[in-house]
């Protein structure tokens, strides 16, 4: 009888932990009811790789399931950046159109550290810096350029936290950064 109750307890904790370990080929879940690059593309989106950074740092670090995304300028696709002051030198909608060209340089830099953008679990959190003038407070609708695209291309998982703030400058007089954390999938 004694015999048989270790083998019981001894079988429960093998079975116990074989349970909380993934199999090895276990498929991923799918996230998506739709093809989010085919979307993407669908939107008139092309990704391109994206730049080397300009000084020492890199685009993204991954550690686990979370993806830290170096803050990004908006690109234009003709080459360089839109530049200036929100308030001074750009409207509220052309710092709305720098936003997601933020979006895409991002979405850019995303593809390019997990291969496949259909293993985003969730746009986490967004820090969107603005370039202001001192009188200028409508940093969030510049930011939402950023943040409307994000759930245009991943629903309800592009909703995120968000801190959108002004910057007296940025670098290279952009108009906005951002810098984003996103969980993805193994």
């Amino acid at each position: 009888m004694k015999n048989l109750i270790i083998f019981g307890i001894l079988g429960f904790i093998a079975l116990s932990c074989t349970q909380n370990q993934p199999a090895e080929n276990a498929a991923v879940e799918e996230l998506y009811d739709y093809d989010v690059e085919e979307r993407v593309a669908s939107m008139g989106i092309t990704l391109t790789d994206p730049p080397a950074p300009v000084a020492n740092y890199v685009n993204s670090v991954r550690t686990g399931n979370l993806v830290f995304m170096a803050g990004k300028g908006p690109s234009k696709p003709e080459g360089g950046y839109v530049a200036g002051k929100l308030g001074a030198d750009l409207t509220i909608e052309e710092g709305y159109e720098a936003g997601r060209l933020v979006a895409i340089a991002q979405l850019s830099a995303l593809k390019a550290e997990i291969g496949d953008l259909n293993k985003v679990v969730r746009i986490v959190k967004v820090l969107g810096m603005v370039n202001s003038a001192p009188d200028f407070g409508d940093q969030p609708e510049v930011v939402n350029g950023f943040s409307d695209t994000m759930v245009e291309v991943f629903g309800d998982r592009g909703k995120h936290a968000r801190a959108a703030v002004g910057m007296g400058a940025l670098p290279r007089n952009i108009a906005i950064e951002v810098e984003m954390i996103v969980e993805v999938q193994d």
